[in-house]
């Protein structure tokens, strides 16, 4: 049975004592009865006194991005070992802003996508389509083939570490939003698609979540499709009492 996770992804704000009062806050309001699993994805600089700080907690910490390489001449760069040795053992690869503010490639993404995997690090792969994409009717082409040059290189068994985050890009910060129906058909186009690839066991055990301006008025509605396994949060994720009524709302 696949899990239900609602992950928050930070994005560059809150520094430190603003990170610790978010924290606080989550630890007070969010639900401890939930078989969610719980992520929050903090800036870089504050990962460290995250895991710390939600040591006893049922939140996790996951990494917002990191470099392919192991190590070496990357200024400002993040390794996977790096992470793993302050106990971030979670990274989101391939966010729409990191592929079109920091021109990631889909054979960027693959190399990511494999160090993590050989440094036993659970990746939240993430893909959508532009706007221009969709008028064009041409977003499960694009979808499938972010997923086919980013995972299909991958074996079978790296699929236990792997959760995918469908982001129709043309609804995030911009005030749209998928309908629900819109978001079930296309999760349920990329449950088949990686059940062609990967089959059937797989397609129904890799949890797919939805990130596209998921908000408190329309998570229950999203998340009751039978497809959408949860949500990777924006936004919303930075306000403790939206977070908790998403996380319910699952």
């Amino acid at each position: 049975m696949r899990h239900k996770i609602v992950a928050g992804n930070w994005k560059m704000h809150k520094n430190a004592a603003e990170t610790e009062d978010l924290l606080n806050d989550l630890i007070d309001q969010l639900p401890n009865d939930k078989d969610a699993e719980i992520i929050v994805a903090p800036t870089f600089v504050n990962l460290a006194s995250a895991v710390a700080h939600l040591e006893f907690t049922n939140i996790d910490v996951a990494a917002q991005n990191m470099h392919q390489a192991e190590n070496g001449a990357f200024t400002g760069e993040i390794s996977a070992d790096m992470l793993k040795s302050i106990g971030v053992n979670t990274v989101i690869i391939g966010h729409s802003e990191r592929r079109a503010c920091f021109y990631e490639s889909d054979a960027i993404l693959a190399a990511k996508v494999n160090t993590a995997l050989k440094h036993h690090m659970r990746v939240i792969f993430c893909f959508g389509e532009e706007l221009k994409d969709r008028q064009s009717k041409n977003h499960f082409t694009i979808v499938e083939n972010q997923l086919r040059n980013g995972l299909f290189h991958t074996e079978a068994k790296d699929w236990n570490s792997i959760v995918l985050a469908y982001e129709p890009v043309w609804a995030i910060g911009t005030g749209e939003t998928a309908t629900p129906e819109q978001a079930q058909e296309m999760h349920a186009f990329i449950r088949e698609t990686i059940r062609k690839q990967f089959g059937s066991e797989i397609a129904e055990e890799v949890s797919i979540l939805y990130g596209g301006s998921v908000k408190p008025d329309n998570a229950k509605e999203i998340f009751s499709k039978p497809d959408v396994d949860g949500g990777l949060i924006g936004g919303a994720a930075l306000k403790a009492s939206d977070f908790a009524a998403i996380v319910s709302a699952i």
